[in-house]
């Protein structure tokens, strides 16, 4: 079962890099700041920043999924912290989406949806 908690866990981790991807390296790019984002190309530039900060805040989790992924089985404490608290993480951001914006909710299955099925996972190894 841990297998599936680490399938889970970087499938969530590559989510993330994919939304730095957007937020911070093509958020210029109309069909992502107008199509994705749901941003007027007159506010890109008070935006943008913002979008910036957050990507990054996304890698960063990313980041402590991934590498909880790969060290979970040869150090299990370290793995285990960087992987729930990643996608814990993950998971409180896309309810905190859906509660100050109802029509948030498909982004947030896509955001939160891979780190709820690695925590669910994670209670069976318990």
């Amino acid at each position: 079962m841990l297998l599936v908690v680490q399938v889970f866990a970087a499938l969530a981790g590559l989510v993330h890099v994919y939304i730095w991807v957007m937020e911070t390296l093509r958020f210029s790019d109309p069909k992502v700041h107008r199509g994705t984002f749901k941003t007027e190309t007159a506010d890109l530039a008070a935006v943008k920043p913002w979008a910036a900060n957050q990507g990054w805040y996304n890698l960063f989790l990313a980041v402590g999924a991934l590498l909880g992924t790969a060290l979970v089985r040869a150090e299990p404490a370290v793995g285990w912290t960087l992987m729930v608290t990643a996608c814990g993480s993950m998971l409180l951001a896309a309810l905190v989406l859906v509660a100050t914006d109802r029509s948030m909710v498909p982004a947030a299955a896509k955001q939160g949806g891979f780190p709820l099925l690695a925590l669910v996972f994670a209670l069976t190894q318990l």
